[in-house]
């Protein structure tokens, strides 16, 4: 059973830091796509930014220059460093892992259970 599991929430001024951390875990032999998702109050959830295993990287327009993502194969971690943070990054933020190829066989489409990121003053 894939397991992903998101640290790292929390409340923050506008202009400030946080990091959020998602662990994988399960007998995982190796993942595909690693990547956050974000869901604000009464919006869609959106793609925030992923990473391959192969090291490509997607932002969403929203977050190019302040937000980076950083990602150990080796761990199974994925990380996202959220800078210059803004009253409307405010979402349960939603760690998402896909192609997933562990001793179980294989799966697509996992997620943590997110975690809250408020931004404000």
């Amino acid at each position: 059973q894939v397991q992903l599991v998101e640290s790292g929430g929390g409340l923050v001024q506008p202009g400030g830091s946080l990091r959020l951390s998602c662990v994988a875990s399960g007998s995982i032999r190796s993942i595909y796509v690693m990547g956050w998702f974000r869901q604000a109050p009464g919006k869609q959830r959106e793609l925030v930014a992923s990473v391959t295993s192969g090291g490509s990287i997607t932002y969403a327009d929203s977050v190019k220059g302040r937000f980076t993502i950083s990602r150990d194969n080796a761990k199974n971690t994925v990380a996202l460093q959220m800078n210059s943070l803004k009253p409307e990054d405010t979402a349960v933020y939603y760690c998402n892992a896909d192609s997933v190829v562990s001793d179980a066989g294989y799966g697509w489409d996992y997620w943590g259970n997110g975690t809250l990121v408020t931004v404000s003053s």
